[in-house]
């Protein structure tokens, strides 16, 4: 069954521990919930030492999907919430989905 409703997926790199207030800000924003992978950071600001050793610093990856008419706001909501205008705070991208399934719980049908 083909809904056709357009989603979104937003992808948001925290450090380790910071999920946990990405994902409430999304709920907040009308997101419904979303999925936290453990990584590990390779950026610029990750290239610390440790007596000679690199660190690699362990991150949240944080991957919520919308439906596009909430892409923004909840968006805005990691963004404020997260801190994510500070330097070293985390990043947060959208990527357009064209297909998905399994997630019949957010779509309203008419029937």
């Amino acid at each position: 069954m083909d809904l056709n409703i357009p989603f979104d997926l937003i992808v948001t790199i925290v450090n380790k521990g910071g999920s946990e207030t990405i994902i409430t800000a999304t709920k907040s924003a009308g997101a419904e919930g979303g999925t936290i992978i453990p990584g590990r950071g390779t950026g610029i600001r990750e290239q610390k030492k440790l007596w000679g050793i690199p660190i690699e610093p362990e991150k949240d990856i944080v991957l919520t999907i919308v439906p596009q008419e909430k892409t923004q706001t909840v968006l805005d909501a990691i963004l404020v919430q997260g801190s994510l205008n500070k330097p070293g705070a985390g990043i947060a991208f959208v990527v357009d989905l064209k297909k998905v399934v399994g997630i019949c719980h957010m779509c309203q049908l008419d029937t």
